[in-house]
């Protein structure tokens, strides 16, 4: 990053090359420690993930024969910053020289942003283009030519540095494409082109990374021989192979470059005009790239151990647990059954694209409160305290863009046993991972057996992978998707399988992934919904796929097709109850209720304090709910902090479905039977789960969720 004090990480952590395996496929982990001396490594089972002193406590079980032993710590740095670099293979020993490209800054430091370097092979400084607030200025060791201009923030500017090589000199101009700011200066310039010199762009190489990074968008970097209109000698064309991490030269002698750390593609260039929305459609429209201070893609740490998943290891969401010196850091992963084998009737979908989209989600809620948490219950701390793996999704970079990709390469600290997310609220403040171990733990009390896929599985594997069980079951939040996913869901539940969607705000953002560049999501958050950050004009397309990106409803593919309901309210981390309909009294449904003696229903739970909020979802047959499907509860009772969500909006007062907006702010528990034989049930609530451990499972939710999984996968009771 720009700042040289390296942002604060843990003392032990660590993260995996994959989160899935199969018994007899291996996992690589990969681990950083500030302590000298050995890590110890062994394999535990995770159940409860919920630390609360007044629940049960977490459950984590060690794992027998799967002592993994001890190891050599090391430190290895998470090198923050994106920018790029191409061999220069000779270009710079010739008499005049021509630099030119075009500029968009977004964030210019007081240290300044470096736009291009020339460095040799061993890292040295040739000559730097760098911007700061008042000046752009070009540097070959003692001469400095500067043109006083303040670059604006979003505006497009024409850079060209003239190099006379044999006169030892240079001429910097600059010119915005507004036409208001021009500036322009020379002066002696004199550097000593070198054997496999690189150009790097948007950062300065240092070491084994980069600093001074550049924020903002750089587009058609050329070199030519002679003068402004003599030939080219290289052109890198940032409008091709979008989708990658590569860099293409469309001069004569195909010096292409790489990428580090996965910068913005597929975004409006100088050239852009509004009449193309598709970049892939006018590429050269799109032919700019974003760079920022804190992307992070992949690591790149050394493998610390490998674990071999052993044949025989059931099926389950499992950890690698590190132990130095009263540190501890426990990194999930999740265990198939061997592929083409079921080992039992009911499957647990683990919603591993929605805990990456959310990964290292820094909130900025580090308060006395939560602090005082941490520290009574002894949890991990995450992003607000260890900034240097990057953030989320849900989070700005610093130069104002939203993060549009997030990566598991790198340390999850959201993703931890014990994690928490909210301190204020009643409950636990669990969300994604630790806040899914309480279902995970239902079925282990309830003496469920159950099968575990993620949603990467789904996503490479498809229907194949899900056909074969009774019970499809998912966790609070699976809220981010594939087209493969949703039609491997979708199909279940077509062909016949029985599909439980136990959360809200579920199967709503449109995501993209690449086998070419795994590991990553890409998200672009357009036109409408509850978003953290608005994706620019024209930038609605995935760069990983080119599919327009946004709202899965903005797809024509709204959740009520996959889950039966879908998001219709929000609030704080709050919890209600549910009031029973009279459809719950149907003698066709009576099954689901059997031994339930609560009306309302729900009103307890570690998250948030019901089993109805947060994030809400409802039935809505315009929107694809399946015909004939049963609202058996409705939640009731939400506080002034919930509005419905502004996709049903169409002005001040009117809504969509003609209802008053505060009425959309309810979660509904539904079932649906489907033409082929399967069926739906659903909650509606990102809360629901949270409500399943309260009085020790001895409650009316967990009762009615255990009627229908035991009914859906063909369970005795």
């Amino acid at each position: 990053m720009t700042d040289q004090t390296a942002p604060a990480v843990p003392p032990l952590t660590g993260y995996l090359d994959r989160l899935s395996a199969r018994p007899g496929e291996r996992i690589a982990v990969k681990t950083s420690s500030q302590i000298p001396g050995e890590i110890a490594a062994r394999v535990v089972r995770i159940w409860n993930a919920d630390a609360n002193p007044e629940g049960m406590g977490m459950h984590i079980e060690d794992v027998a024969g799967l002592d993994l032993g001890r190891f050599a710590a090391q430190e290895q740095p998470a090198r923050l910053g994106s920018w790029g670099w191409v061999p220069t293979a000779g270009l710079f020993d010739t008499a005049r020289l021509v630099v030119s490209l075009r500029v968009q800054p977004w964030l210019v430091r007081e240290s300044g942003g470096t736009i291009l370097a020339l460095t040799g092979p061993d890292g040295a400084s040739l000559w730097t283009l760098t911007a700061y607030p008042d000046r752009i200025e070009a540097v070959a060791g003692e001469a400095v030519i500067t043109a006083a201009i303040t670059p604006k923030r979003k505006v497009w500017y024409d850079l060209t540095l003239a190099l006379d090589l044999r006169g030892g000199a240079a001429e910097l101009s600059v010119t915005s494409l507004d036409g208001y700011q021009e500036a322009a200066s020379g002066g002696a310039f004199t550097f000593a082109p070198v054997d496999g010199a690189r150009l790097s762009f948007a950062a300065r190489p240092e070491g084994c990374g980069a600093t001074a990074h550049f924020n903002g968008r750089l587009e058609d970097i050329t070199l030519r021989e002679q003068g402004p209109e003599g030939p080219v000698r290289a052109f890198w064309d940032f409008s091709i192979a979008m989708n990658s991490a590569g860099v293409v030269d469309t001069g004569p002698l195909a010096l292409h470059g790489q990428l580090v750390n996965l910068p913005t593609r597929a975004v409006r260039g100088s050239h852009w005009d509004g009449t193309e929305m598709v970049y892939t459609h006018a590429p050269r429209q799109y032919a700019a790239i974003h760079f920022h201070e804190d992307d992070i893609y992949d690591c790149g740490w050394d493998t610390s151990l490998e674990l071999a998943i052993p044949e025989g290891l059931a099926s389950g969401v499992y950890g690698v647990k590190l132990t130095q010196d009263g540190h501890e850091d426990i990194i999930p992963f999740f265990v198939l059954p061997p592929k083409g084998t079921r080992n039992a009737k009911v499957c647990y979908l683990a919603s591993t694209f929605t805990y990456i989209a959310y990964c290292n989600h820094a909130r900025g809620n580090l308060d006395d409160a939560m602090e005082a948490r941490i520290t009574d219950w002894g949890t991990p701390r995450g992003p607000d305290n260890f900034p240097g793996f990057g953030t989320s999704t849900y989070n700005y970079h610093p130069d104002g863009a939203g993060h549009c990709f997030s990566s598991r390469l790198r340390p999850m600290l959201t993703m931890r046993p014990g994690f928490q997310t909210f301190a204020i609220h009643e409950g636990s403040g669990l969300r994604h991972f630790p806040a899914d171990g309480h279902l995970v733990e239902w079925f282990r009390r309830m003496e469920i057996d159950i099968d575990v896929i993620t949603d990467e599985d789904l996503h490479r594997e498809g229907l194949e992978l899900i056909a074969g069980y009774d019970a499809l079951v998912t966790g609070s939040h699976p809220e981010y998707h594939t087209p493969e996913t949703l039609n491997a869901l979708r199909d279940y539940t077509r062909q016949g399988g029985n599909f439980c969607y136990l959360g809200g705000n579920g199967f709503y953002w449109k995501i993209a992934v690449s086998d070419a560049l795994h590991g990553v999501i890409e998200v672009r958050r357009a036109e409408g919904g509850i978003r953290a950050w608005a994706t620019e004009a024209g930038e609605g397309y995935h760069m990983l796929d080119g599919q327009y990106g946004g709202l899965w409803r903005r797809n024509g593919r709204a959740p009520q097709e996959i889950g039966a309901v879908g998001f219709s309210g929000q609030g704080f981390f709050e919890g209600s109850p549910y009031a029973l309909t009279p459809e719950a009294s149907d003698a066709d449904v009576a099954w689901i209720f059997e031994g339930v003696d609560e009306d309302p229903l729900g009103d307890y739970g570690f998250s948030g304090g019901g089993a109805a909020g947060f994030e809400l979802d409802r039935v809505d047959f315009a929107l694809g709910t399946p015909e004939g499907t049963k609202v058996l509860a409705r939640s009731f009772g939400h506080g002034p902090s919930f509005m419905c969500v502004p996709e049903e909006v169409l002005s001040h007062f009117a809504t969509l479905t003609g209802e008053p907006p505060k009425d959309l702010v309810r979660a509904e528990i539904a079932y649906a039977r489907l033409p082929g034989g399967g069926q739906i049930f659903t909650t509606g609530s990102i809360t629901f789960c949270g409500s399943l451990p309260w009085n020790d499972f001895d409650n009316g939710c967990s009762r009615m969720l255990e009627n229908v999984v035991r009914r859906f996968g063909g369970l005795e009771a």
